[in-house]
């Protein structure tokens, strides 16, 4: 009898997790897996060093090209080059993502955030192969794949109000090019590595799927917006 209890005890808590798990929104399970393979990443470089360990995980044109390294397409949308890095795109992701997860459902999110993200990295290898650009170079992040989803907003909700920086207020359409433009002028003029390119392509993939869905939820989407501008 004691055993019994013990393994229905046992049979609750793993209901129990996996429950949780389930509820667990998208956004943040996304959030926590850029933060365990962020550490994870870090603890490998330590023992087999860190340039051995970014060739692993890193989107490089180079390796892409030659057929070389293709799961780096998925691991890159999860490593950042630095704690920065990686908290700048996980408050961003936080708040958009929370809100596009809102608006289209956990599934539909999880498919278009991991879709438009290896859209973004493919984009990079491309550019990078058409103009003749620095194919060694190497690109992390999850920015690809978050400006697929401010892309995605800037169609199905132009005028809603977004901080630039988590200060300046602009309209989602105007603050998406203005953010894009000012990363580019900054990585030019600073000689600082800033995926642009894969920025340009998740923001592409955005305004693709976010079209798609306007033309597809005419009505919806017209009283979306007529809501938030009340609310605003």
């Amino acid at each position: 009898m004691n055993d019994f209890r013990v393994y229905t005890k046992k049979r609750l808590n793993q209901r129990s997790i996996f429950s949780s798990l389930h509820n667990l929104s998208a956004t943040t399970l996304i959030i926590a897996i850029n933060i365990i393979f962020f550490l994870f990443v870090l603890i490998l470089g330590l023992f087999f060093g860190a340039e051995n360990v970014v060739n692993l995980v890193a989107i490089q044109p180079l390796s892409i090209l030659a057929g070389k390294n293709l799961w780096t397409v998925l691991t890159s949308m999860f490593m950042h080059a630095g704690f920065l890095h990686l908290f700048v795109n996980m408050v961003s992701l936080f708040f958009i993502g929370s809100f596009v997860e809102r608006l289209i459902g956990k599934v539909r999110f999880l498919i278009f955030y991991l879709i438009s993200g290896i859209f973004a990295g493919l984009f990079f290898v491309l550019l990078a192969f058409l103009f003749k650009s620095d194919m060694s170079v190497y690109a992390v992040g999850a920015s690809g794949a978050i400006f697929a989803l401010g892309g995605l907003l800037a169609v199905l909700t132009p005028k809603l109000k977004v901080y630039v920086f988590f200060f300046i207020p602009m309209q989602m359409w105007l603050g998406m090019i203005f953010l894009l433009g000012v990363l580019w002028f900054v990585s030019i003029t600073g000689s600082i590595s800033i995926g642009n390119t894969a920025h340009l392509g998740g923001l592409i993939a955005g305004v693709i799927y976010g079209l798609y869905l306007r033309g597809k939820y005419k009505r919806k989407i017209q009283i979306l917006n007529n809501a938030l501008a009340r609310s605003f």
